[in-house]
C-alpha cells in the first residue's frame, strides 16, 4: 500500500471539527477514490479479537491502494507495542502512535515525534482524581518514555498480566522514570464516571481519554488523535475532507470529528456511534473490508 514519506512539514494541520451529516452511507464509487486517506485504529477496528487483520481486510486494503489511496494507521498503542502488527500487513510509512503523541516512521522503525507527561503533574493529577472520586483509590499503570514505551502496572490494575509489561510493588515505584501516559481504573466505578473525573481533576493541564473498557488515560495537553492524524496528514499532502477514519471507542471521537467521514465499527462504544457518519459491522465480521470493498469496488 502507497504510504507516507517522512519529510518533516513546518505545522500541524488544524482539527476541524464539523457536525455529522447523519446521512445514508456512502455508495459506490466509480472513478477517482472517493476518500484518498484511510485512517483506521487498530485494536477494536482494524485488529480482530485474536489481533490478526483477516485476509478479507488485506485484500480490502490493496484494493484502495490500487484505486490511489493511503492507509494510515492511527492507535492508541506507543510504537513498540504496534510495530509487530504493523510488520505482520507489511505497513510502510508514517503511523501514528500514543494517541496521537507518537509519529512513527515504520519504514525506518524511527520515532519522529513523541510527548512526554510530567511527572509531578500526573501524580497530582491522580491524587486530585481520588479527591474527586471520594478518596476512592484508583489502580493505576504508566507507559514509560520513549523509546523504551514499556507498560507498568500496579498489582491490580489488571487480572491478566501480558507479555513485556512491567510490574512494580506499589505506586511511587511508577514515578521512577519519565512517562508518557498514565492509565487509571477503578474495579468498581463505571469507566464514565472515572473518565469525568479525571477530566475535572486535569482540566486544560492535560488530556484525558477513554480508549478500552477499564482504561481512562491521561495524556499530555493537547494530545489526541485528532492532532496525531492531522499532523500525518499534513506529511502526506491530504486535508480532512480526503480522510476517512475507522474507530470503535471513545479516543476514537477527534479522529472521527476531524476526517470527512467517520465510521464506527459494530462494535463500538456509543458515544463513538453518535458522532459517526456509518456503523459498519463488527471487526471480527470485517467491518473495515466490508466499507473498503463499497467505495473501492470489489476485489
Amino acid at each position: 500500500m502507497h504510504t507516507a514519506d517522512a519529510t518533516p512539514a513546518p505545522a500541524t494541520a488544524l482539527r476541524l471539527p464539523r457536525p455529522r451529516s447523519g446521512s445514508a452511507p456512502l455508495a459506490d464509487s466509480a472513478g477517482p477514490p472517493p476518500f484518498r486517506l484511510v485512517a483506521t485504529d487498530l485494536d477494536g477496528t482494524l485488529l480482530r479479537t485474536d489481533l490478526t487483520v483477516s485476509a478479507r481486510t488485506r485484500a480490502a486494503l490493496a484494493l484502495a491502494d490500487r484505486a490511489g489511496a493511503r492507509h494510515l494507521v492511527v492507535t492508541g498503542r506507543p510504537a513498540t507495542s504496534c510495530r509487530e502488527f504493523l510488520v505482520a500487513i507489511g505497513y510502510q510509512g508514517l503511523a501514528v502512535c500514543g494517541q496521537g503523541g507518537q509519529l512513527y516512521d515504520a519504514s525506518a522503525d524511527r520515532l519522529l515525534v513523541s510527548a512526554a507527561l510530567d511527572l509531578d503533574l500526573a501524580r497530582a493529577v491522580v491524587k486530585r482524581t481520588e479527591e474527586e472520586l471520594g478518596g476512592r483509590p484508583l489502580e493505576l499503570a504508566v507507559v514509560t518514555a520513549a523509546p523504551e514505551n514499556r507498560f507498568v502496572i500496579t498489582p491490580r490494575f489488571t487480572d491478566r498480566m501480558r507479555p513485556g509489561w512491567g510490574l512494580v510493588g506499589s505506586r511511587e515505584e511508577l514515578w521512577a522514570q519519565p512517562i508518557e501516559k498514565v492509565l487509571m481504573r477503578h474495579r468498581e466505578l463505571p469507566d464514565a464516571r472515572v473518565a469525568a473525573a479525571a477530566a475535572l481533576a486535569g482540566g486544560d493541564e492535560v488530556s484525558v481519554t477513554h480508549s478500552e473498557k477499564g482504561m481512562i488515560e491521561v495524556l499530555p495537553a493537547g494530545v489526541d488523535k485528532a492532532v496525531g492524524l492531522g499532523r500525518a496528514a499534513e506529511r502526506m499532502g491530504f486535508a480532512p475532507e480526503d480522510t476517512i477514519a475507522f474507530g470503535d471507542m471513545p479516543n476514537d471521537i477527534p479522529m472521527l470529528e476531524w476526517a470527512g467521514y467517520g465510521v464506527a465499527m459494530g462494535n463500538a462504544h456509543p458515544g463513538l456511534i453518535a458522532v459517526a457518519d456509518e456503523v459498519a459491522p463488527d471487526h471480527d465480521e470485517d467491518g473495515v473490508a466490508a466499507v473498503l470493498e463499497r467505495l473501492y469496488g470489489h476485489p
